[in-house]
């Protein structure tokens, strides 16, 4: 039987589903989606609504038979202590997990970096378990300076962790790369001693067959996420057939890993990638979980909830949705007016 892992999301997106209001105006292109939706989604969380989005978000995913996660947070108004909201949720619903903050300089710069990669640091030093552990965190490559890349990368080795991130999910990455005088964004991570061995690499869907082999023989995992990849029209990441250590996300999209891998293989039917191959990707997350937890840990994620006890976090979930939809409105008509 296979051991379902989500092997990348993003827990503070756990009250999408809950009616989020279309972007106005409609994002043309990959980074007007971050900039109008999932940007201006994790500037508005509170303390209130990342609570009410992870345990809906871990309860759903339990529910549907993943009894592990992978998970990337931001929340750039409330970076401290956020990490141990998302551990709450997993630790109350026997939920193994890796956290990590995603460190990026796109809202505050330098100093919002700093606070980030600090929470990873604290997380890890404080709060982790044997069931909730730490990484350190980066949003993306093109959202930060090789500085802040450095420091990520000493700290992982310094804590004995490894890096989540995201890495080439649109071309955007690889310009910006190029820019900053580097072959790509693989060139970039090797040339700042960032490849740390075992670190998880969301995404890949612009890095070419050589790019893919750089990373595998770095030891690092790619994780493709092709629900999110085709939402976002970012292309399909053909190139992650050159590594063995590919395995399945949802990139924020709710926890269904056996949808997620009938996804992949429809989408993969068309580029050359088996339905086999496919589904060993979804097989690949037991691999990637092993070397965290044991079998016994891992086996624990299956919390029985009662029916009230649903009910009431699900009402939870739909009062705080619309609570954030209203402050990302309110964040969306500031911009307008700047």
């Amino acid at each position: 039987m296979t051991i379902l892992v989500n092997a990348h999301t993003h827990l503070y997106s756990g009250l999408v589903s809950l009616g989020m209001p279309e972007a106005v105006p409609a994002p043309g292109s990959f980074l007007e989606i971050l900039e109008l939706i999932w940007w201006r989604l994790d500037r508005s969380l509170d303390a209130d609504s990342l609570r009410a989005a992870a345990r809906f978000y871990v309860v759903n995913a339990l529910r549907g038979g993943t009894t592990a996660l992978v998970d990337h947070h931001e929340s750039p108004g409330m970076i401290e202590g956020s990490l141990d909201i998302l551990a709450d949720a997993c630790e109350e619903f026997g939920m193994p997990a890796l956290l990590c903050y995603g460190a990026s300089e796109r809202n505050g710069g330098v100093e919002e970096a700093q606070r980030g990669l600090a929470e990873c640091r604290r997380f890890h030093k404080e709060r982790a378990t044997e069931r909730v552990r730490g990484l350190v965190g980066l949003h993306a490559c093109f959202t930060v300076s090789d500085e802040t890349i450095r420091e990520a990368a000493c700290l992982a080795r310094e804590l004995g962790t490894v890096m989540h991130l995201h890495l080439a999910e649109d071309q955007v990455d690889a310009r910006d790369a190029r820019e900053r005088g580097y072959e790509g964004v693989v060139d970039r991570l090797e040339q700042l001693d960032a490849l740390v061995p075992g670190s998880i690499l969301a995404h890949g869907v612009h890095l070419s067959t050589e790019e893919v082999e750089r990373c595998r023989d770095a030891g690092c995992w790619l994780v493709q996420n092709p629900r999110s990849n085709k939402n976002n029209g970012v292309g399909f990441a053909s190139s992650l057939s050159a590594s063995s250590r590919v395995a399945l996300g949802t990139d924020g999209f709710p926890s269904e890993m056996r949808v997620e891998e009938t996804e992949l293989v429809s989408l993969g039917a068309a580029h050359g990638l088996s339905a086999e191959d496919a589904r060993a990707r979804l097989e690949n997350g037991e691999r990637l979980a092993s070397s965290w937890w044991s079998a016994e840990v891992l086996s624990t994620g299956h919390a029985v909830l009662a029916t009230e006890q649903l009910v009431d976090i699900g009402r939870c979930a739909e009062k705080q949705a619309a609570l954030l939809w209203q402050r990302m409105a309110d964040d969306g008509a500031r911009a307008l007016e700047e």
